[in-house]
Parts: structure tokens; C-alpha cells; sequence
């Protein structure tokens, strides 16, 4: 286990709303920052997401990529070990992609993706996204 930090990471944006998207477009991409704002660096442990339907791809500061993240027991493992330092900023980028649920995957999704972390006061955030998909 590692040590506690004292500072935390902050999304700027929590959520997004990709709007209404076709099956026939295939994947739709967002990226959400991440800053520490603390005097601590904070480690990002485990990265998952809600639904197979959906990645998650994280770039450090210096630019290093980690991922694909995905549903625990699904692909990747989960357990991971990104720092990141006091003032930097880190992105997480979550893919979705509509024909993962075939034909009938039609509608509103709501899906997240989870990180955690080893900061004391934000140990677990949530990034969440919504899309209308059609035809």
C-alpha cells in the first residue's frame, strides 16, 4: 500500500454530453484534465470504467500513455501506477464506442469511469458522460 497524499486531483469537467451520435460513425472520444493542485504528488492506482463499451486512456504530463482501461474483468488490468506531481496535469480520455452492445444498443447510455487514487481527501472520482445513440 502506498502512502497517503494530501493533496487531490480535481476534474475540471465531470461530465459531458457527447449529444445524439450514429452506430454507423463508430467511436466517439472525450478528454477530461486533471490537475493536482496540491503541494503532494498523488498516484492514480486503478482506473476502470463502468461498461465494456467504454475505455479509458490516461496521458501524463511528460505525455507517457497508459491504457486501455476498461470493465474490471475485462481486458486490461486495472491496477496502475501514474504519478502525478504537485501543479501537473494528467488526461483522461474515454472512448465509447456504440456497436459494442450490437443492434439494440439504442438510446441514452450513461456511462463512468472510476479512478483511484492515494490522495486522503479524494481517494475515488468519477468522470461520467452521456450519448444519445441512433441507427
Amino acid at each position: 500500500a502506498s502512502v497517503n497524499s494530501a493533496s487531490a486531483l480535481y476534474a475540471m469537467e465531470k461530465t459531458f454530453d457527447f449529444g445524439t451520435i450514429s452506430m454507423q460513425n463508430g467511436k466517439v472520444s472525450h478528454k477530461f484534465e486533471m490537475k493536482n493542485d496540491g503541494a503532494e504528488a498523488v498516484t492514480i492506482e486503478k482506473v476502470y470504467t463502468s461498461c465494456m463499451c467504454t475505455e479509458a486512456f490516461i496521458t501524463s504530463t511528460s505525455g507517457k500513455k497508459y491504457g486501455g482501461f476498461g470493465m474490471p474483468g475485462h481486458g486490461d488490468s486495472s491496477k496502475e501506477s501514474i504519478e502525478v506531481k504537485s501543479g501537473e496535469t494528467a488526461t483522461v480520455e474515454a472512448i465509447y464506442d456504440p456497436n459494442a452492445h450490437g443492434p439494440s444498443g439504442v438510446g441514452l447510455a450513461q456511462r463512468s469511469i472510476y479512478l483511484e487514487t492515494n490522495s486522503s481527501q479524494s481517494p475515488k472520482l468519477e468522470l461520467s458522460f452521456q450519448v444519445m445513440v441512433t441507427k
